[in-house]
């Protein structure tokens, strides 16, 4: 071959790369990259993968009605694994190397204090869908579960009444991380301040992925001796199964000790025999037991879904809470974008302020405009011998969240941002 030949054809190789380099770029600008970043394997599987599917749920909802902007939402999926570590290294890759406009993810806060440098030096946003401890405040994070106000706080406070047993004495059992630590010396603080004695507090912590909890179970039992006692359980991922498996071979029965979970929803029974269970409670913003048409259309669409794309158990799937705000969250974003005509972080941020989204808990909730939380409902239901929760409480209105708790001194003035 010539020179001039070589030449050519050289110069034709480098147009045809510069050609698929463009039309990558072109494809790649007809749609807008979205991040999942749950864990689909490990301890936190048994929650977190529900809400992988019920987001490309919600992403395919969006596309079929023409995405955002005229353009389709292009999820990119990553499993951190229950490794919490390995939760920053996949938000960086997502946002650096995927060029996410947004991610959703995370359950445990652990995972998600481990992502909050990430997102703050690369100026991205996460949407985060599940309940918390509170104690924080983040630009680049929008909280879409509960703040301690609008989960714990009234569940002990339900506890405490008539309606809901009467309870003088409390064992706080949590998963041994900041979540669980951080919401027991809140409610430590709240407890004392309506005048619950030291000696009437016992709080017990147990590694990610415990499975044994006769010991524990057996010393709860030997604590509600001294009077009217509850347990309020922070404990998360599949250690609920054997917690509540032992509690029913122990025969602790709600009308004994009644147990309120704030990380246990209809996902999480699905392991379980509930019948020794019944009466035993938890607290959410959210049930699928809840009647109003919005969630019959979110259960229906759900359920559609998991058997067309064929999920695991796909004819007994449920919704849950996290669920539900993971679908919020989404349509919420996409309303943003829609009003800041822009994938833009700060654009978005701005946009974000006062959105409204009438949720399939029947209440339209609002993103407040200077904290990043929601404004939830708060509901206490009880677990039923089907699975599902029976409310026995909820407020008539959305409860504005409080980020930093007003039982520990110091936080009075940092309620926004």
């Amino acid at each position: 071959m010539s020179r001039r030949m070589i030449l050519k054809a050289g110069a034709i190789g480098a147009m045809t790369l510069a050609a698929n380099v463009w039309m990558s770029q072109a494809m790649a600008a007809e749609t807008i990259k979205v991040g999942i970043l749950h864990s689909l394997s490990g301890t936190m599987a048994i929650s977190e993968t529900s809400l992988k599917d019920v987001a490309l749920m919600t992403i395919a909802e969006i596309n079929a009605k023409g995405g955002v902007m005229g353009k389709m939402l292009e999820p990119v999926i990553v499993d951190p694994a229950s490794n919490w570590p390995l939760f920053a290294e996949k938000a960086r890759q997502l946002i650096s190397q995927d060029k996410v406009a947004v991610v959703f993810g995370c359950w445990t806060s652990v995972s998600r204090k481990s992502t909050l440098p990430v997102f703050k030096e690369l100026n991205s946003l996460l949407f985060y869908p599940v309940q918390y401890e509170g104690e924080e405040l983040e630009k680049n994070v929008f909280y879409t579960g509960a703040a301690p106000n609008q989960q714990a706080i009234p569940a002990t406070e339900y506890l405490m009444s008539k309606e809901g047993g009467g309870a003088k004495r409390f064992v706080l059992l949590g998963t041994d991380y900041v979540y669980p630590r951080t919401t027991n010396k809140i409610l430590r603080a709240f407890l004392k301040s309506k005048g619950v004695k030291e000696s009437d507090i016992d709080e017990v912590y147990t590694p990610f992925g415990h499975s044994d909890y006769q010991t524990i179970v057996g010393n709860i039992k030997k604590f509600s001796a001294g009077g009217k006692t509850a347990v309020i359980s922070t404990i998360n991922g599949d250690s609920n199964v054997p917690f509540y498996k032992e509690l029913g071979n122990a025969g602790l029965k709600a009308t004994d000790v009644p147990v309120v979970a704030f990380s246990v929803g209809e996902e999480e029974l699905r392991g379980v025999d509930t019948k020794p269970l019944l009466g035993h409670l938890a607290a959410w913003n959210y049930f699928e037991s809840v009647k109003n048409p919005v969630n019959d259309a979110f259960i229906k669409k759900w359920k559609a879904y998991a058997v067309a794309q064929k999920l695991p158990n796909a004819a007994t799937v449920v919704t849950n809470d996290p669920m539900e705000a993971t679908y919020v969250g989404i349509n919420m974003w996409k309303q943003a974008v829609e009003k800041a005509k822009s994938t833009d972080t700060d654009k978005v941020i701005a946009a974000m302020a006062g959105q409204t989204f009438k949720a399939p808990s029947g209440y339209t909730l609002t993103m407040d405009p200077t904290n990043h939380h929601l404004h939830k409902p708060v509901m206490i239901g009880e677990i039923k011998g089907d699975g599902q929760f029976n409310v026995v409480y909820k407020t008539k209105t959305a409860i504005r969240a409080q980020p930093w708790s007003p039982y520990i001194a110091g936080n009075e003035a940092k309620q926004k941002l």
